[in-house]
């Protein structure tokens, strides 16, 4: 068990450092006085040998550069560059990117020049963002945070005798906040008037013409089977299994003659069993709230720290370590079932079973409630909860019931261990679903399409040796010969390992594409039939649009939206669907959880309240919410040139058909 929690912690502390802690490079801020009522922001990194940090002016399509980005400055304004002093800049011809490209190794001093105007309400707060590179690997380009006040100002620091000039050229300052409120927020973005009513709100609009696609209903059906079956999935798990003739004989102890109840209490516990697990999806939606959820689930410290626990725990499935509770914890609570009676006692035994059984139920909980709060929906974690809790619960309430079942169920062997085994593999390519949303979502790059493929062949081909017998781990027995239903799940994980070789080379692969990274993170790709938005700018693809006379439609989607890739992978490339987007629409995808840092923050003001637009994602998922009033994903919507709804929207509905009326709807009414 020590050995376990030192792994855990391990992961934990390796991924959550990586992502939090500046890695390779360290930081240095300070301010300094530069005389006549100028100060410098300095930045000072020290950076790990065989590591190099990149310069302010990479060329596009380069490397990350070092830059700055203030989200607050008061009492002050920016003067000139972002730019490095007193650094010895190397320059190469990088065959990667295929340009010279500036660098710094072992130190690099930055500074931004700024200008006092009222030293007494001096505030300046911001990040710096760089990315380092060795011969191996880069680093994200991870917000370094700064704060300074006025407190923090050097003592010789004066105002600036030009104070009322520099007020005057405020504006001209590259780094200042541009600010906007919420009828005016293109006018931020864009010099052409004409364009600011792209960003008017139609709400009232798009709902005059009604959904095409309203699935609320349908995901939360998804939310529920999913948690169904996984539910049956914890049932098979070594940790649970032993538990339901333990559980069967506490009920039978108390109630050895009282038939009606042994039937009440086995009711009972099958009740406090889902009230548990369904307090614990409530417990995710208090903490997080529901407009929260969806930037959860392609966070990238959430999804590298869950992607970290699936791999411990796969590794301790596999059988390098055993993971349990503390055994302190699962006695004092058991003692508790023995020592109280009536339903708390009943309680208190559903709590110890969900104690006892985390170490395999954890995987699955936690899978289930990340599924859940991608959908967005308040109640989602909580109908995922009880529909795995429902399921849980059954086979306990059963036997508890008839007691005699217990005797025609399998013994706890080696079967189970093989199981344990089996679930090792799979959490291990779930794993990767994880890793893959952070790097999709950062663009780190790190986690294209078909390196995703080739793990996930080597898994399930691992798998399907180990089924058949041809791999084998230190703590299985020996297996004298292939049983009938491992043969076919041999056969199936084999198959599968098979059908994924063709996306290699392109194949779509539909029934793992809501899983899989999208066909456009693929290096060498001879598949021709994906869609591919022509813009990912709104603006830039509506301007386009106007000039070529041409209706839009405009995805919301995100990388981390498994049902946006499902709507890709099945519907787009229908031939009739594909020839409509790609000659009747300007396609303009928008990905709301695009983490790319904008050139300048936005503030709008949004439910009284200011809010900051950091990124890219954050822009768009505004202009959704603002614009259309919704903030799920997939979500579809039809625009004429002056950016008004010309159908209805549609959400997640696979049939093709369906889509097809809604797209030509548009163009209809777009003729008209």
């Amino acid at each position: 068990m020590k050995k376990g929690i030192l792994v855990l912690v391990f992961i934990l502390s390796f991924f959550s450092g990586k992502l939090l802690a500046d890695g390779p490079v360290s930081w240095k801020m300070s301010i300094a006085d530069k005389g006549n009522g100028e100060i410098e922001l300095v930045a000072n990194a020290t950076v790990a040998p065989g590591w190099h940090l990149y310069d302010t002016q990479i060329p596009d399509g380069g490397p990350f550069p070092t830059s700055i980005s203030i989200d607050e400055i008061k009492g002050a304004v920016a003067v000139g560059t972002f730019h490095a002093v007193n650094s010895k800049l190397h320059k190469d011809f990088d065959k990667v990117f295929e340009m010279e490209i500036g660098y710094y190794e072992k130190t690099a001093t930055f500074v931004q020049k700024f200008k006092i105007t009222d030293k007494s309400k001096f505030v300046l707060k911001g990040d710096i963002r760089a990315q380092a590179c060795n011969d191996r690997e880069c680093t994200p380009p991870i917000p370094i945070d700064f704060s300074f006040t006025s407190g923090n100002l050097p003592a010789s620091v004066t105002v600036s005798t030009d104070a009322k000039d520099v007020q005057a050229t405020t504006s001209e300052s590259t780094d200042t906040i541009t600010t906007a409120n919420t009828d005016s927020i293109s006018q931020a973005q864009t010099t052409d008037s004409q364009n600011s009513d792209l960003w008017t709100p139609v709400i009232e609009e798009v709902k005059a013409f009604g959904a095409a696609g309203d699935t609320s209903n349908r995901s939360l059906l998804y939310i529920f089977g999913a948690g169904f079956i996984g539910g049956l999935i914890a049932l098979m798990t070594p940790c649970v299994w032993p538990m339901i003739p333990m559980t069967v004989s506490f009920f039978l102890k108390r109630n050895k003659k009282n038939r009606g109840k042994a039937i009440k209490d086995a009711i009972i516990y099958g009740l406090s069993i889902i009230v548990i697990y369904v307090l614990l999806g409530l417990l995710v939606t208090a903490i997080f709230g529901a407009s929260a959820l969806n930037d959860l689930s392609t966070s990238a410290l959430f999804n590298l720290i869950f992607f970290g626990l699936l791999v411990f725990f796969a590794i301790s499935f596999l059988g390098a370590f055993e993971l349990v509770l503390p055994a302190s914890w699962t006695n004092k609570i058991d003692s508790k079932a023995d020592s109280t009676t009536g339903i708390i006692s009943i309680f208190f035994m559903a709590f110890t079973l969900a104690l006892v059984s985390f170490s395999c139920t954890g995987p699955i909980i936690g899978t289930l409630l990340v599924d859940a709060a991608s959908s967005g929906d308040v109640i989602a974690p909580a109908v995922g909860m009880f529909a795995f809790a429902f399921a849980l619960s059954i086979p306990f309430a059963l036997f508890a019931i008839f007691p005699s079942l217990l005797e025609s169920m399998p013994k706890s062997g080696g079967w189970l261990n093989s199981v344990k085994v089996v679930l090792g593999f799979l959490e291990l390519a779930l794993a990767l679903k994880f890793l893959s949303v952070a790097d999709l979502a950062y663009k780190w790059g790190i986690l294209d399409r078909e390196v995703f493929l080739v793990l996930w062949i080597i898994i399930f081909a691992l798998l399907g040796l180990y089924l058949l017998g041809k791999l084998k781990f230190a703590h299985d027995s020996d297996l004298k010969y292939v049983s009938v239903p491992r043969l076919f799940m041999a056969i199936i994980s084999l198959s599968f390992a098979l059908y994924l070789v063709p996306g290699l080379w392109g194949a779509p692969l539909k029934s793992v594409s809501a899983f899989a990274p999208p066909l456009f993170t693929q290096d060498f790709n001879l598949y021709d039939g994906a869609v591919h938005a022509k813009f990912d700018d709104y603006e830039a693809g509506m301007e386009y649009a106007k000039k070529n006379n041409k209706p839009v439609m405009i995805d919301f989607s995100g990388f981390g939206c498994v049902n946006c890739r499902k709507m890709e992978a099945s519907v787009w490339t229908d031939p009739r669907v594909k020839h409509s987007l790609e000659n009747d629409y300007v396609l303009i995808t928008l990905m709301v959880d695009d983490k790319e840092k904008l050139p300048e923050v936005i503030e709008v003001q949004e439910n009284g309240k200011t809010t900051k637009l950091k990124t890219i994602g954050d822009k768009w998922s505004y202009l959704q919410r603002h614009k259309f009033g919704t903030n799920s994903q997939p979500y579809y919507v039809l625009l004429d040139n002056a950016g008004t709804p010309i159908g209805p929207s549609y959400a997640y509905d696979e049939d093709v058909d369906k889509y097809l009326n809604f797209l030509k709807i548009g163009v209809d009414n777009y003729k008209k």
